[in-house]
């Protein structure tokens, strides 16, 4: 008799372990709890008069290729398209400034790049050359990721260059952030080679080596499809569909009962029974399942930031942007409330009608409550008196959205991993067949997703 195993959530982790389930056993019997009407959680493309535009994540990063890779399985890997380059910009002291040549994330890699940017003063770089003879940071556990770069380079360094870079990425206080949990390999790097900025120029080299091997290859770091990331989640969906996923959309779970070797999945009107369970859900939902439990007590004070997206259509005489770049991110020092900025025209060229522009801004920062606080009408506004000071407008959009994602991005304090780890450990101990996985565990990119939710296949299959 075949195995039955539940799914909740729908997003991509929950899809990725629906089609790794199947690829693993075809036999196994999945069904997908998922409390909305559609599949891909954050993720939603919306078509409209020639634009494709991206309403939560825009694109993910090409070199994690457990995306592309199941993109491919799938049968897409003719709509894959890689972002056009170009120059990307930091908003610092009230002006934009073109991100140096050659470093990654914000740490130098080629001199005469870094010695001719007017973004850190003399006497910054000065400092952050100190990198060259500092020793490698003792930790015991963790650090944050701001105390581990002040420690390296500076704090003109960390503030104008490095925090706009990663701060977003994880939508938390960099001073809390845990350099761990989201970027170890700075850390393996300073040790191995005793320097930050040697390590990463090693690391460039090592990238540098990798796209030789590809001479064709596209430049760009970051990936989409022709349709949009929604084509990705319609077409994962079907896929495993076909295989005999079962979804059961509309249909929130109100409670989960454990028992010895099963475990019952109680909606409004159903009560099933499955030997496996994988969860997939932000944590603020499945501590509604496991609250009893004292171990998950570290998901009752994670916090997560609210951010919105904020996309503007405009004919292209309405707007006058002179910088030739695909976007730029906001030095925490400046008074703003968006966080960044993608002109998606020159990013992502395949979303615009021509004779159009596209761009998306940010808004969204820990702590705040600029996204709670104001309508959308509203921030549609603040969005556009921040841009102003990086470009003119003309006349108004064609059209305005405005997306909320609120206790969206999990924060990732310093400890973090000690703590998943933990608890990770304690459910394999404790809860036979069961799996809870997703971004508030292990980083929030796509491909990490997938990832996460194969290693989560993986482990369960070996237990049922």
């Amino acid at each position: 008799m075949s195995k039955k195993v539940a799914i909740i959530g729908a997003g991509i982790t929950g899809l990725a372990s629906a089609y790794y389930f199947k690829h693993y056993n075809e036999d196994i019997d999945v069904t997908i709890f998922e409390a909305t009407s559609r599949p891909g959680g954050k993720i939603q493309t919306y078509r409209r008069d020639g634009y494709t535009i991206e309403l939560g994540p825009e694109s993910y990063l090409g070199r994690k290729t457990i995306m592309t890779d199941l993109a491919k399985d799938i049968g897409l890997e003719d709509d894959l398209i890689t972002n056009q380059t170009g120059q990307s910009y930091i908003f610092a002291k009230n002006q934009l400034y073109p991100i140096p040549g050659g470093s990654i994330m914000g740490i130098p890699t080629d001199i005469k790049p870094f010695l001719k940017t007017r973004l850190i003063s003399p006497l910054g770089k000065l400092r952050a050359g100190l990198d060259l003879v500092i020793p490698p940071i003792k930790i015991e556990n963790d650090i944050s990721v701001g105390e581990f770069f002040r420690k390296r380079l500076g704090n003109e360094m960390l503030e104008n260059l490095i925090e706009p870079l990663m701060g977003g990425i994880y939508g938390t206080d960099i001073d809390q952030l845990s350099l761990m949990s989201t970027f170890p390999n700075f850390k393996y790097k300073e040790e191995s080679y005793g320097s930050l900025i040697k390590g990463m120029k090693d690391e460039k080299r090592e990238r540098t080596r990798k796209r030789q091997l590809y001479p064709g290859a596209p430049k760009g770091q970051f990936k989409q499809f022709r349709h949009g990331l929604s084509s990705f989640i319609e077409a994962l969906a079907k896929n495993v569909e076909q295989k005999g996923v079962h979804f059961k959309y509309n249909t929130p779970v109100e409670d989960i009962h454990i028992h010895n070797d099963n475990y019952e999945i109680v909606t409004h009107n159903s009560r099933k029974t499955f030997d496996g369970l994988l969860v997939t859900t932000p944590h603020q939902t499945f501590m509604k399942w496991f609250n009893h439990d004292s171990a998950f007590k570290y998901f009752n004070t994670m916090d997560s930031t609210t951010v919105a997206t904020v996309v503007f259509a405009f004919d292209e005489k309405n707007i006058e942007n002179t910088y030739n770049g695909t976007g730029f991110v906001i030095a925490r020092t400046s008074h703003t409330d968006i966080t960044a900025c993608t002109w998606t025209t020159k990013k992502w060229p395949f979303t615009t009608p021509k004779g159009k522009v596209l761009l998306r801004a940010y808004v969204g920062k820990p702590g705040d409550t600029v996204v709670d606080d104001h309508t959308d009408e509203e921030i549609v506004n603040i969005a556009r008196r921040d841009l102003s000071k990086m470009m003119t407008f003309k006349g108004d959009p064609d059209f305005t959205i405005v997306n909320r994602l609120p206790k969206s991005m999990p924060q990732y304090h310093i400890g973090h991993m000690t703590q998943i780890r933990n608890i990770q450990n304690h459910v394999k101990r404790q809860y036979n067949g069961l799996r809870i996985t997703g971004a508030p565990f292990e980083a929030v990119g796509l491909p990490d997703c997938i990832q996460q939710g194969k290693n989560a296949v993986e482990e369960l299959i070996d237990e049922l």
